[in-house]
């Protein structure tokens, strides 16, 4: 086993938004590889986010945005289990940036939007987005609904 180093692991938990045992475990059990800690901690947070799966996620948030001097307008709704995780900054961001990315690549619907590749980041998509919030807050996490207004 490598020896990890706490940069190392700083490096990984500002990658990822894990937490630091989280990433220590990665790196430890991926020989300090940076890129099989991120799929590491990918796949257990798909794990996570299938032992969610049966919870009701009743609470969440409300989240606009404006884009294109007010001509393109989006209000999604992005739903957790409990209103401490709603009113996390973190969590109204990440309710932000999927706002962004619907104001910019136009889905019909939650499951293709879950499926387009996060403008930015091409790396990942909107569902593993999701996953990583899960990941992040302990809470089942989804996307309820969304509108998408633009003027012509």
């Amino acid at each position: 086993m490598a020896d990890v180093s706490a940069a190392q692991i700083k490096m990984l938990r500002e990658r990822t938004g894990a937490g630091m045992m989280d990433c220590k475990k990665a790196l430890t059990e991926c020989n300090s590889d940076m890129e099989k800690a991120c799929d590491f901690l990918r796949e257990k947070g798909l794990a996570a986010a299938a032992k969610k799966e049966g919870r009701v996620a009743a609470e969440g948030t409300v989240e606009s945005y404006i884009h294109g001097g007010g001509r393109i307008g989006v209000l999604i709704e992005v739903n957790c289990e409990t209103d401490f995780v709603a009113k996390n900054p973190e969590f109204k961001s990440v309710a932000k940036d999927i706002a962004m990315h619907i104001a910019a690549m136009n889905p019909i619907d939650v499951t293709l939007l879950l499926e387009q590749p996060f403008i930015k980041d091409a790396g990942q998509k909107i569902g593993d987005l999701i996953n990583n919030a899960v990941q992040k807050f302990g809470e089942r996490t989804e996307i309820g609904r969304f509108v998408r207004f633009s003027i012509s």
